[in-house]
């Protein structure tokens, strides 16, 4: 296998989860080539805590939905795998403690000084990242397989598309 076939097959998951009213949570990950290509995409169905749920997990119900039922039933049921995993929301960092794989959160701040002067923090493209404050590690391992990202890659752009078919999906009663 070449260098070039080794490189065009480095895949990254930008994996994402919102809230839509009166139906709940849906998750999507969209799985793209170096590129920002798709290769996969998949999607959960509409998941709406109960009330007493909400109760008993407070503000814990976020992590654990979005984190564990979520995001780790779209990293079981993904065919293409991902070499790592990028989010923006940091509710989904909790999916790193039920999986091998790296997980890189959107960091909001975005200030090179911030992100720079963290341990957890790195860019990717032209955005900054952190990770899981109880997988340090993960910062090197990701740093070093994200140099295949172009510099100037909007990392943000692959979100949008996975918000947006997210709500297509809802909208058309997956």
């Amino acid at each position: 296998m070449s260098a070039t076939e080794k490189k065009d097959q480095f895949r990254l998951g930008f994996l994402t989860a919102m809230e839509v009213p009166e139906q709940g949570f849906v998750g999507g990950l969209l799985i793209t080539n170096r590129h920002g290509r798709p290769l996969e995409f998949q999607c959960t169905a509409p998941l709406k805590p109960n009330r007493t749920q909400e109760i008993l997990y407070g503000s814990t119900l976020g992590p654990y939905v979005m984190g564990e039922v979520i995001a780790r039933t779209l990293v079981e049921k993904v065919g293409v795998k991902p070499h790592l995993i990028l989010t923006e929301r940091t509710e989904i960092l909790e999916l790193r403690n039920h999986v091998a794989m790296p997980i890189g959160c959107l960091d909001a701040d975005q200030s090179e000084k911030v992100a720079s002067e963290t341990e957890s923090g790195f860019k990717i493209g032209r955005q900054w990242f952190r990770v899981h404050s109880g997988h340090a590690a993960d910062r090197g391992e990701l740093e070093s397989q994200t140099t295949q990202v172009p510099k100037d890659a909007d990392m943000c752009e692959p979100f949008e598309r996975v918000r947006e078919a997210l709500l297509e999906t809802v909208k058309n009663g997956k």
